[in-house]
């Protein structure tokens, strides 16, 4: 693939995840190959840094190091070699400009996840944010945005195999021990999960498990996948995320949500876009089909995560996780 069609292929990507559209067009107009992707995403947020530092105010460094945080977690789609180095930048800029712009902040570690828990201490209800394959927190900071305005507290993560954990850790199934741990953390009865791409299956197959769960929604997730099917590049990043050849295969024949989706006792919405077709995986229609509480939401523009049709999904997908996270309060 050239450095041209990689590009456009994450185009609605990098643009949802909130990095100027403009810019992205000059920063990888320059690309020769996709080689130079990492190392011209990190110059681009290294230069974000430096603004940060001559900011003359507070607000506006906060805004910079998040902006700095999107170009680095972005330098990691491509392979990298630098891509741990990379990830750990995205999270130090994502943990300074939470520290500048939100003091009551708190980052919460622990076996196999962290990440930074924000919101009032008084939300009437607490959302954990799932990321996906090769996705992290930083990638998803509109949405986390979103479920802030509503007065929800939200746990935006990455878990193993994922964003800064990528470089020490694999990328596992049973993500509902995760899950469980990070509810633990909290501290809180219940809590609202939101997956997206992969993080959408960890987050159904949480929800079928860990009984705290009170509400759950899915945006882009895999019901299903198909080893056979699925591209070489999508095996690629599986094995890079989950050990090896060997170790990818067997986690890809574990993503099927068959006989889990009817033990989701939480109302669950599931959006899938309808223009997101990948060989080897199932979208999320028999995901809500099967639910007992599924609710089906499908947008015909919309690619995969999304990026291109926010307003068709968002506003909804936050209605359901406060109408629901309300609702189990009381």
């Amino acid at each position: 693939m050239s450095a041209a069609e990689f590009a456009a292929a994450q185009w609605t990507r990098a643009t949802g995840a909130g990095v100027d559209p403009h810019e992205y067009r000059r920063v990888t107009d320059g690309l020769t190959s996709v080689a130079d992707w990492g190392p011209s995403f990190v110059h681009t947020g290294l230069a974000y840094l430096e603004r940060a530092e001559g900011a003359g105010s507070s607000v506006t460094a906060g805004e910079y190091l998040l902006t700095a945080a999107r170009w680095f977690h972005l330098a990691t789609l491509a392979p990298y070699a630098e891509s741990g180095r990379a990830a750990a930048a995205a999270d130090r800029a994502l943990g300074r400009a939470v520290e500048v712009r939100e003091p009551g902040a708190r980052r919460l570690t622990g076996e196999g996840f962290t990440g930074w828990l924000r919101g009032p201490a008084d939300a009437q209800g607490t959302v954990v944010v799932v990321p996906g394959l090769d996705s992290a927190k930083e990638e998803f900071l509109d949405l986390v945005d979103a479920l802030l305005a509503r007065g929800l507290a939200v746990f935006a993560m990455d878990g193993p195999g994922q964003g800064v954990l990528a470089a020490t850790t694999a990328m596992r199934a049973d993500y509902e021990r995760v899950v469980g741990r990070v509810v633990d953390a909290l501290g809180v009865a219940r809590v609202g999960l939101v997956g997206l791409s992969l993080g959408g299956y960890f987050a159904a197959r949480s929800a079928a498990s860990e009984p705290r769960v009170a509400a759950v929604a899915t945006v882009s997730g895999p019901f299903r996948l198909d080893w056979a099917e699925l591209p070489q590049p999508v095996r690629d990043i599986v094995a890079r995320r989950t050990g090896g050849l060997d170790a990818a295969r067997e986690f890809v024949g574990q993503v099927d949500l068959t006989d889990l989706a009817p033990r989701i006792a939480a109302p669950l919405l599931v959006v899938d876009g309808g223009e997101d077709v990948i060989p080897g995986v199932t979208n999320g229609e028999p995901l809500a089909r099967l639910a007992p509480h599924g609710t089906y939401l499908s947008v015909p523009h919309g690619d995969h995560l999304l990026g291109n049709a926010r307003p068709d999904w968002l506003p909804h997908l936050v209605d359901h996780m406060t109408d629901t996270l309300a609702g189990a309060r009381t």
